[in-house]
């Protein structure tokens, strides 16, 4: 009982009092007492209640004290557990809503709204946060073929690194997953929430409705069978389901048609039995696929080289050499580059020790303030939008913002040997949860739409790496089998034009999703315009390097 409904018993009781002098009998003032003890009672149960809101805000409290606890110690290492931003996320938003929804009925209300009138002071995660940071922990899963229940009791590859997801961690998972109409990611974390709702009797969540959608999500998926088990352990709890209630024949009929049950009823007797534990690798899931216009076995490579497998033919890799270069310029005498060659076809060269520590951290202090979420050029218009297969934040750093900043520019320009002077901006980017870039190209294709600076097309990339990754975020090219990880200091070249100025179509590449850790990295793309006598056109197609 809130105090809105214990006002209204006092407006009532108040209401019913005799209008006489009740003092002047006491046959009268002996009603009072059973009045007041009428009130005692009322007010009794009204402190229960609230008692029971104190607990449960208690509780609440006490989580999110130990969450702060946990993740203050070292907050980049905290977040850099995709799990832990996951639920850091989870945690500002839905459950959030959970502790204003108990606080609301009472004097707490005041605080909710004080709390609202703060938004713009303080940093809240949105609704579509939410389901980004879901929709990266479910991409992590996909890419790195994480089992559900060990991802969802915190252990990633092998080791523990989070503490182990609630039913309603799993059921918000889910929720997300049908919301975007993935159903094979809700079967998944449905199920392991359900198995978990075994167990974690406290949850907001109720059984019946994780049921009601891994039914239904079950059915989509092509199991039929599972999906009527379902939908009638649904039934066991809430028989009165309407939509349950028209399922059960639609499934029956269909399993019928197909030949699976003989008898409606007499079938379908062993289903209504109490379901204990709920596997998802008895059924036949499909997983979405990859995105639209990349073939198949380009997208189960990239997906093979993000996990590390080694697709190179031995061959190939068996010529490719490492060596010091100086390319005539004569601070490089002093001291020579490290190179080390990737691949020959598309020319591909790794530099090492390129960029100091100091650097490093100027470029990041310089970036922060300005990230926003990372965009792609649409190729029909050439506008810049953000999009689901580029998951990052980006900002640009001109070479007059400092003097370390011009330093790398006129760096890459020494040892790449081209004119820095049609180069873009430095564009430093910070990977988060999931964080990736689909395979794509950094070249306009013929077609396609580029922003114009009057430079011709993007001739080469530069790519500076800027920090370790623990695992996961490799930058990886499925056309030539080749993934090249992240190493703090180093530094990825090649060039994305043929010498006669075709696109190179080998030179397809992805950054994989960062699994483990904070990826930064910053990249110059380096135009055509005044590339001319320094990469020349070779008296062949496609000669030179």
């Amino acid at each position: 009982m809130n105090i809105t409904c214990f006002s209204a018993i006092l407006l009532i009781l108040h209401s019913t009092v005799v209008t006489g002098e009740v003092f002047t009998s006491l046959v009268d003032m002996e009603s009072l007492v059973s009045t007041e003890l009428e009130l005692a009672r009322h007010l009794e149960n009204y402190i229960q209640e609230e008692e029971i809101r104190l607990k449960q805000l208690r509780r609440f409290l006490e989580k999110y004290e130990t969450m702060y606890q946990e993740a203050s110690k070292d907050v980049s290492k905290y977040l850099a557990n995709p799990v832990n931003a996951y639920l850091l996320v989870k945690r500002l938003t839905s459950d959030w809503r959970q502790v204003e929804g108990v606080m609301v009925h009472n004097i707490g209300s005041a605080i909710v709204q004080n709390i609202t009138q703060h938004r713009n002071l303080l940093r809240f995660p949105s609704d579509e946060d939410l389901n980004g940071a879901a929709m990266g922990l479910m991409r992590l899963q996909d890419t790195y073929m994480l089992d559900t229940h060990s991802l969802a009791e915190g252990i990633l590859l092998g080791k523990k690194y989070s503490r182990q997801l609630t039913a309603g961690d799993c059921w918000e998972l889910g929720r997300q997953s049908y919301m975007n109409g993935d159903h094979y990611h809700t079967v998944l974390w449905m199920g392991e929430a359900l198995n978990k709702f075994i167990v974690d009797s406290n949850e907001a969540i109720k059984r019946e409705e994780i049921i009601e959608h891994l039914a239904f999500s079950t059915y989509k998926q092509g199991n039929i069978k599972e999906a009527l088990q379902l939908t009638h352990e649904l039934l066991r709890i809430v028989p009165s389901h309407e939509r349950a209630l028209t399922n059960i024949k639609y499934y029956e009929d269909m399993l019928h048609q197909q030949g699976t049950i003989e008898h409606h009823h007499q079938d379908s007797e062993d289903m209504v039995k109490k379901m204990e534990v709920f596997d998802t690798t008895t059924l036949k899931l499909k997983k979405p696929p990859g995105t639209a216009g990349i073939p198949t076995d380009h997208w189960e490579n990239y997906e093979k080289l993000c996990r590390g497998e080694k697709l190179m033919d031995p061959k190939i890799a068996a010529r490719l050499r490492c060596r010091y270069v100086t390319n005539n310029v004569p601070f490089f005498f002093i001291q020579p580059v490290k190179m080390e060659e990737a691949s020959l076809k598309p020319w591909l060269v790794l530099y090492h020790d390129v960029i100091t520590e100091q650097e490093i951290e100027t470029v990041k202090k310089l970036a922060r303030p300005r990230l926003q979420r990372s965009t792609v050029q649409n190729s029909l218009t050439g506008e810049s939008e953000p999009t689901k297969y580029r998951i990052a934040k980006a900002a640009f750093l001109q070479n007059n913002e400092h003097n370390q900043v011009y330093k790398m520019n006129q760096r890459v320009g020494d040892i790449t040997g081209l004119d820095m002077a049609t180069a873009e901006d430095l564009q430093v980017c910070n990977y988060g949860i999931g964080g990736h870039y689909e395979p794509h190209y950094d070249f306009a294709r013929k077609g396609e739409i580029q922003k114009d600076f009057g430079w011709g097309n993007r001739i080469a990339t530069w790519l500076f790496y800027m920090s370790d990754v623990e695992a996961g975020g490799a930058t990886v090219f499925p056309k030539i089998n080749l993934a090249v990880w992240p190493r703090k200091g180093s530094a990825a070249f090649w060039y994305n034009l043929h010498p006669n100025g075709d696109g190179d179509d080998l030179t397809q590449h992805a950054a994989c999703p960062v699994l483990i850790g904070s990826k930064w990295v910053s990249n110059k793309w380096i135009h055509e315009r005044n590339q001319e006598f320094r990469r020349p056109c070779g008296l062949q197609f496609k000669s030179g390097m």
